[in-house]
């Protein structure tokens, strides 16, 4: 069955109040940020690829639907909500620049998919969320690297592929994530070899590794480089690949349950990759227990008053950056002057301060990318704005522990990155209802 391009719709607007503790247990959905990347690197294997727990962020149901304008068949399985098959493209079809694509921020993971089937790939700016713009200067680097030739204007961007090379050697300047995922799937549009130094190791670059190890294809990372051969001829049969838990999801739930006083079990995720928020927590005072697959809250029986360093990095075992938001949120709840920073996103302080200043919040802009707050600080409900997805999860956790009645707007952006985020906070007793007040 063919899947059409969807889009979750929902209420725009929340009404959060301040209630008892959030308990229980709750399962977070699949990781929008590994998910795309993932979807991507299935169209460009030129074979049938299964992917199960695929989330139903609005995000990812459009990089279906553009995968799907591409010429690639996208199939829903009946029985399997969260699952998607990706076919390869039959024969030649032009897609022509995908005017859609500029809704979407990680557009860009596009690029090797359409060399793979055609050669050549057009594609609007990176859209989505107003926090700077998406720097593509290393993704054009990567691609000249290849042999392909870039050409750019004020609508986007043209690529068109170069001769194949059988092995391709570059260093990254710094660790992106973007970049390092574009050279990785250019590699496998091409059936090339691929030595790449300085690269980003996350665990949604590491997860596209795991994927084309389970494809055939040979694949080592470290610190210093990563390596990848393309596996002899092309395998038949369909692969199956799993996508792991939103870390970011089960991050911004533990804030809320530990700046809410409470306690809880956060299910489905993988225990390294939310091992560095998890040192934070416990650095100052709120007991974690890290499993393999969850994470459990313990109540804080006396906060140790430490500041909070939330520096986002993009170093191997560093703080991912879409933490940040909600452990600024958490932190308005602590004693002790608290100290934030993401130079990965330059403009997302530009978005979430105001919005966490409207309720009342006290944060002192050191520069454009950092900024110290001292708690504990006590919020006044307010009409509030997610001005991108992390500004919104951040401003669920700051309402829920605000005085009165906070009104959350704009949750098309929320509903970008997490299909019903305030669905999963009520399932642990936070009071929040659809609609404005």
């Amino acid at each position: 069955m063919t899947l059409a391009p969807t889009r979750v719709t929902g209420m725009d607007a929340v009404t959060v109040r301040p209630g008892r503790p959030l308990t229980g247990a709750v399962r977070v959905d699949g990781s929008k940020n590994s998910a795309l990347p993932l979807l991507a690197a299935a169209a460009t294997m030129r074979r049938s690829v299964h992917l199960s727990g695929v989330p139903e962020s609005s995000d990812v149901q459009l990089m279906l639907g553009l995968l799907q304008q591409a010429g690639y068949h996208v199939a829903h399985p009946v029985t399997e909500p969260h699952g998607v098959v990706v076919h390869p493209r039959d024969g030649a079809v032009e897609a022509g620049e995908l005017a859609d694509a500029a809704r979407i921020r990680a557009s860009y993971y596009l690029v090797a998919p359409l060399l793979a089937a055609c050669g050549r790939a057009e594609l609007p700016w990176p859209g989505g969320c107003r926090i700077g713009e998406r720097g593509m200067e290393q993704h054009f680097t990567v691609y000249e690297t290849f042999g392909d030739t870039v050409t750019v204007d004020d609508g986007g961007y043209r690529i068109r592929a170069g001769d194949r090379r059988h092995a391709v050697v570059l260093t990254l300047p710094f660790r992106s994530r973007g970049a390092s995922i574009a050279a990785i799937l250019r590699a496998v549009a091409a059936g090339s070899r691929l030595q790449l130094g300085n690269p980003n190791l996350s665990p949604e670059t590491t997860g596209v590794l795991a994927a084309l190890q389970t494809a055939g294809w040979q694949a080592h990372a470290s610190e210093e480089t990563i390596t990848l051969a393309p596996p002899p001829g092309v395998p038949a049969g369909t692969v199956s690949l799993a996508v792991p838990g939103d870390k970011i999801e089960a991050g911004t739930l533990a804030c809320a349950i530990a700046a809410s006083g409470g306690e809880g079990r956060i299910e489905g995720i993988r225990g390294p990759d939310v091992k560095a928020l998890t040192e934070l927590l416990n650095w100052v005072g709120i007991p974690v227990t890290l499993a393999s697959d969850a994470l459990t809250v313990h109540r804080a029986l006396q906060p140790t008053g430490r500041p909070l360093r939330a520096l986002a990095s993009l170093d191997p075992g560093g703080l991912d950056a879409d933490f940040e938001p909600p452990l600024m949120a958490l932190a308005l709840t602590l004693p002790g002057t608290h100290l934030f920073a993401d130079v990965i996103n330059p403009g997302r302080h530009g978005n979430l301060l105001p919005q966490l200043a409207r309720l009342g919040a006290e944060i002192e802009e050191i520069t454009a990318t950092q900024c110290r707050l001292s708690g504990p600080q006590r919020l006044t409900g307010a009409r509030v704005t997610a001005t991108d997805i992390r500004t919104g999860s951040a401003l669920l956790i700051a309402a829920l522990n605000a005085r009165g009645t906070t009104t959350v707007t704009g949750l098309d952006q929320l509903r970008r990155g997490h299909a019903d985020l305030p669905a999963k906070l009520r399932t642990l007793g936070a009071d929040i209802t659809e609609g404005a007040r």
